[in-house]
C-alpha cells in the first residue's frame, strides 16, 4: 500500500514539473497585458499592483534565459538598421515633450496600449490548451491521476489565464466610463473578441506570436490575407468568437458579483469603525 502511494506521488510529481515550464509561460503572457490594464486603465492604482508584479515574474524566469537570448540575438541582427533607432529616439523625445502637458497621453502610454491590444488574446489562447489534456489522458494514467492532478491543474490553468481576459475588459470598460464613452463598451468588447479569435487561430493553427507583429510583420500580414479569408478558418475563428463571448459574459458576471461583494464588505467594515469610534468619544 505504502509502495503504491509513494509510485502515486511520484507520478503525479513528474506530471507537474512535466507541464509548469509551459504553463508558466502561457500564464505570463495571459497575465502581461492585465498587469498593463491596471497600469493603462487604473487611478488610483490597486494595492494589489505589486503581486500581479511577483506573479509576473514568477512565470517569466522559467523562460528569462531564451528570452534574453532572443533579445540579444534581435537586437545584434538589427543593430545596423539606423532607421528604427532613429524612429525610437524620435519618439522619446515626442514623449518627453508631450509629458509636458498633464492633459496629453504620452507615448509611453499608447505603447503600452498597442502591447495590450497585440497580447490580448494570449489571455483566451488558454481555453485551446485543453487539447494538452486530451494529450495527457490518452498516455494511459489512471483514473485518480487523471481525476486528482491532471484535470484540477488544467482548470485552474485555464482559469487563471482567462479570468486575466475578463479582468483586463473590465478595467479597459472601467476607464471607458470614466472618460464618458460608456455606450461604447459593448462595441467594444465585441471587437476586441473578435480580434482575440483572429489572434486565437494564428497562434493555435498558424503558430505567430505576439512579437511576431514586430519581427515578422509580413508574414503576418501575409497570412491574415491568405488563410484567414478561407471557408475553414472563418468558421473556426466564429466558433472561437462565440465560445469567447459567451465565457466572457459569465465570467463577467462572476467577477463583478464577486468585487460588489467585496466592496458592500469593505463599506460594512469601515461603517462599523466609524460608529465604534464615535461610540468611543
Amino acid at each position: 500500500m505504502l509502495e503504491n502511494l509513494i509510485n502515486w506521488l511520484l507520478i503525479a510529481w513528474q506530471l507537474l514539473l512535466k507541464n509548469s515550464g509551459w504553463m508558466a509561460w502561457n500564464l505570463f503572457l495571459a497575465l502581461l497585458p492585465f498587469a498593463l490594464s491596471v497600469w493603462l486603465f487604473t487611478r488610483p492604482r490597486s494595492r494589489y499592483y505589486w503581486w500581479i508584479g511577483l506573479l509576473l515574474l514568477a512565470t517569466f524566469l522559467p523562460k528569462a534565459p531564451f528570452i534574453l537570448e532572443y533579445a540579444i540575438r534581435f537586437m545584434r541582427d538589427n543593430r545596423t538598421n539606423y532607421l528604427v533607432w532613429a524612429i525610437t529616439l524620435i519618439l522619446i523625445a515626442l514623449d518627453i515633450w508631450l509629458l509636458r502637458s498633464s492633459r496629453s497621453r504620452s507615448f509611453k502610454w499608447w505603447f503600452g496600449f498597442l502591447v495590450f491590444i497585440a497580447f490580448l488574446p494570449n489571455a483566451p489562447y488558454v481555453l485551446t490548451d485543453i487539447i494538452h489534456l486530451i494529450e495527457d489522458i490518452r498516455e494511459n494514467y489512471s483514473v485518480w491521476i487523471i481525476t486528482l492532478v491532471l484535470i484540477p491543474q488544467y482548470l485552474l490553468f485555464i482559469l487563471v489565464g482567462f479570468e486575466a481576459y475578463v479582468l483586463s475588459l473590465i478595467n479597459l470598460g472601467n476607464y471607458l466610463k470614466q472618460q464618458g464613452w460608456g455606450q461604447f463598451v459593448l462595441g467594444v468588447e465585441l471587437l476586441i473578441h473578435a480580434l482575440s479569435a483572429i489572434g486565437i487561430y494564428l497562434g493555435r493553427f498558424l503558430r505567430f506570436n505576439s512579437w511576431d507583429l514586430v519581427t515578422e510583420l509580413d508574414n503576418v500580414a501575409g497570412s491574415v490575407g491568405d488563410d484567414l479569408t478561407a471557408k475553414r478558418p472563418i468558421l473556426l475563428m466564429t466558433i472561437t468568437f462565440a465560445i469567447v463571448t459567451g465565457l466572457y459574459w459569465l465570467m463577467k458576471q462572476v467577477s463583478l458579483g464577486i468585487m460588489l461583494r467585496n466592496s458592500q464588505a469593505i463599506a460594512h467594515s469601515e461603517e462599523n469603525y466609524n460608529a465604534d469610534r464615535s461610540n468611543a468619544l
